[in-house]
């Protein structure tokens, strides 16, 4: 009865009705990244009743991320994202099943977790991670329902359904370093991930129930600023899902974004980390924050070595100090990290790094 009346605005429906509300049921939806797109998806995920929900995401709360990931508060920065992610669903309704994985996708993991889900939702920012689900989705036959972002755009696909097209036959090759920026970069208007997290949940449903036209082997473009949507059609490219299959694994590409163990935030940082800063800006672009140590012929790879320090570069945006980790990581240092979201994030949190920190 409790059932009947939750989802009876679903039940009403001819297309979905009793049976179609027990297929959401027995879904299996896992959620990779619990940001922009994440949050919303996951929202309306569990309030339609799929029955389990996994959720995947290593990062912490910081306060930049309220401007659209609309599941977390003030309270909540600092902390994990898919734990208070879980908190938060499981009041919205108790009835789903939420299982939490606080950590990174990788190589190594992707093949156990996403073996046991029936769709997976690309709710990553970075191509090192897309392009794993899409080749472990090929491989182990699940569903990819893919969503991604830029400024005041958004996409939506699904790939793997029904034997259709997958993400690399869409986008055979990954761009090259720094060839297409992020959000942190270039910046997003906090509604856009709002709306493609709604696409992304809506082609889940659909998919679950054999639902209207799925967005397979096409591309919904929305632009939110000409309110003009484009579909475009893409076909199959049977070499690249071959050649997937041949291999047995995914294909590795250069992790040249996600960074799983180059990037830090602040709120990860403890007041008992004795951290060496690097600011890899610009003379003219340094602001009031002096008192942290710019790049300079001071900063020599031997005391970079011998510093027993944990090393954090950071810039503007993230961008030059993640390229500025990975060659000191190439060159042997491995406690160095690069400060995610930049000197931005940096502002909001100086007082605090002036009060613990030895610079």
């Amino acid at each position: 009865m409790i059932m009947e009346t939750r989802y009876q605005r679903h039940i009403q429906l001819s297309e979905i009705g009793p049976n179609g509300q027990e297929k959401i049921k027995k879904a299996k939806i896992l959620v990779i990244g619990a940001g922009g797109l994440g949050c919303p998806a996951l929202q309306y995920l569990t309030a339609a009743g799929v029955g389990t929900l996994g959720i995947m995401d290593p990062d912490h709360i910081s306060i930049s991320n309220l401007q659209r990931q609309i599941l977390f508060n003030e309270n909540d920065l600092g902390k994990n994202k898919v734990l208070r992610a879980k908190k938060y669903l499981k009041t919205l309704n108790p009835d789903v099943k939420v299982l939490t994985f606080p950590f990174a996708l990788t190589h190594e993991n992707a093949e156990q977790y996403i073996s046991v889900f029936d769709i997976i939702i690309d709710g990553t920012d970075n191509f090192y991670t897309r392009y794993l689900i899409s080749d472990l989705c090929v491989l182990l036959n699940k569903v990819m329902i893919y969503g991604a972002l830029y400024k005041f755009e958004g996409q939506v696909s699904v790939f793997n359904y029904n034997n259709g097209p997958s993400y690399r036959c869409l986008f055979p090759y990954p761009p090259q370093v720094g060839e297409i920026p992020n959000c942190s970069e270039v910046g997003i208007l906090g509604v856009v991930p709002g709306i493609i997290g709604v696409y992304q949940a809506t082609e889940a449903i659909k998919v679950i129930l054999g639902l209207g036209e799925v967005l397979s082997g096409k591309l919904l473009c929305v632009n939110l600023l000409s309110h003009q949507n484009t579909l475009l059609d893409f076909e199959k490219n049977q070499k690249e899902i071959d050649q997937i299959k041949k291999q047995g694994k995914a294909i590795p590409i250069e992790n040249q974004d996600c960074f799983i163990d180059f990037e830090v935030s602040l709120s990860q940082l403890s007041s008992e980390d004795k951290i060496k800063w690097i600011d890899v800006r610009e003379e003219d672009e340094l602001p009031s924050l002096s008192h942290l140590n710019p790049l300079s012929s001071s900063v020599s790879l031997d005391l970079l070595l011998d510093n027993k320090q944990k090393i954090i570069a950071f810039c503007k945006t993230g961008k030059r100090s993640r390229a500025y980790v990975k060659k000191m990581k190439n060159k042997g240092i491995g406690n160095c990290f690069s400060l995610k979201e930049g000197a931005a994030q940096l502002n909001e949190w100086v007082e605090k790094i002036v009060n613990y920190n030895d610079t």
